[in-house]
């Protein structure tokens, strides 16, 4: 008789076949770890293992984390980890059920996105660029300066994901590109637009990079990629970026907790849409694999429909 995986073993198996037939990255990968790890010790408290657990303890794994306090969101996300993994383990006959198939999570109401006005992204902009401005600035400072307004600019102009837009490659800054390509999640590659901006923005930053070519800047300026450093990565880390945002939030006068790298691609869709944008443009240009995602942002589609109505229908009230 074959001896039973340990749910170690099937963990690394089920991440594994993330990893091949789903282009899951590593952020994913070690989120997915971290939720199953934590769900095989309540089953062996349980004195169960993946392979025996039934529906009810599944359904007591759930009660539990709303014991320990786990927001309705981080209780669905471990539910989709949950039945991810049952269905991996019926798929390859470990099992001969689904425990996880008939689970009910919480019900949450999708909380609409934080969103920046186009004034106070203006007035981002207009900081970081007086930033490249100062003449007392040393060489060190202005090109962190420049490299901020080009992240900034890059990031206002396509709705990069933070990880993506850290971590461009050195050739999308090439000379008269009109168009990037970017690799995003599940390894897909799509082609974002950028404007006349952003490429000056892109220029002024790689001037100052290429004036780093002294001796100890060698290894990052011969970097591969466009905002390189010497961390692990060998690029700019998306922590980095998020505290020097904040930093440049609270010098343009905003509230840093309400400024990042992710509202700002959430103000990218918004405008976009709130200027007459047709949703599936903007699900393309965020690289969003479902509809579903995006349509977060329906609330600004229906409030530019209900001002369209108000002001254009030849029986509205003027």
């Amino acid at each position: 008789m074959r001896a039973k995986p340990s749910d170690a073993k099937l963990i690394d198996l089920f991440l594994d076949m993330l990893a091949a037939e789903q282009g899951a990255g590593n952020n994913t990968l070690e989120a997915y770890r971290r939720d199953l790890a934590d769900l095989s010790g309540f089953l062996a408290a349980q004195g169960q293992t993946f392979v025996v657990a039934e529906t009810q303890v599944l359904r007591d794994y759930l009660a539990d984390l709303d014991a320990r306090g786990f927001k309705s969101s981080s209780v669905a996300r471990r539910l989709s980890a949950m039945r991810h993994l049952f269905r991996f383990l019926l798929n390859e006959r470990v099992r001969g059920d689904d425990p996880a198939a008939i689970l009910s999570g919480p019900k949450r109401g999708r909380g609409l996105p934080k969103v920046l006005s186009v004034a106070d992204v203006d007035r981002l902009l207009t900081r970081a660029k007086v930033l490249t401005e100062q003449a007392e600035a040393s060489p060190q400072e202005r090109f962190r300066a420049l490299r901020l307004y080009c992240l900034l600019e890059v990031l206002y102009a396509t709705g990069l994901r933070v990880s993506e837009l850290v971590s461009l490659p050195l050739s999308a800054a090439r000379s008269g590109a009109r168009m990037i390509v970017v690799r995003g999640k599940g390894n897909k590659e799509r082609l974002v637009p950028l404007n006349d901006t952003s490429r000056r923005a892109m220029t002024g930053y790689l001037a100052a990079l290429e004036a780093l070519k002294a001796p100890k800047q060698k290894n990052a300026s011969n970097s591969k990629w466009l905002f390189p450093s010497f961390g692990e990565s060998g690029h700019l880390t998306r922590q980095h970026f998020a505290r020097d945002l904040k930093e440049l939030a609270a010098s343009a006068g905003l509230a840093p907790r309400l400024v990042s790298p992710h509202v700002l691609r959430h103000a990218f869709a918004s405008h976009l849409l709130h200027n007459g944008a047709d949703l599936r443009i903007v699900q393309t240009l965020l690289g969003h694999t479902d509809i579903s995602t995006t349509q977060i942002y329906t609330h600004v589609v229906e409030e530019r429909l209900k001002s369209l109505v108000r002001d254009l229908h030849p029986l509205a009230e003027k």
